[in-house]
């Protein structure tokens, strides 16, 4: 009996396994986790970066001050990672491959000027 109801209970395991494994294969190949370099320097910086890459498709953005480094989690069959650098360039930040303009980076608050701000 006790066999019985083990071999139950690994085949019900097994197959929620087998279901979880196909939702992650299906979920990975729409969902892109990249790490963007985003100029900046303080924690304003850090709100209007974060807020700028939360465009639609992106599940998860998160800009360090300390490495420059904004972690983004997106679905890629809603937006791309030139439209996420794209929106936060538009708000005076380069982004990856994306720099912003001069307009925009001179809308910036002084505190968040990055251009040639020692960073030693």
């Amino acid at each position: 009996m006790k066999n019985i109801i083990f071999a139950i209970a690994a085949m019900a395991i097994m197959s929620f396994t087998n279901k979880s494994i196909a939702q992650e294969k299906t979920f990975s190949k729409t969902t892109q986790i990249v790490t963007v370099h985003v100029a900046g320097n303080c924690g304003d910086c850090k709100t209007r970066i974060e807020n700028a890459a939360y465009i639609k498709g992106v599940k998860r953005a998160e800009w360090d001050k300390k490495t420059k480094e904004l972690k983004v989690v997106y679905n890629s069959k809603k937006t791309t990672l030139e439209k996420i650098e794209q929106s936060v360039a538009d708000q005076g930040h380069d982004a990856g491959n994306i720099t912003a303009t001069k307009e925009a980076y001179d809308k910036l608050p002084a505190c968040c000027a990055y251009h040639d701000v020692d960073e030693h």
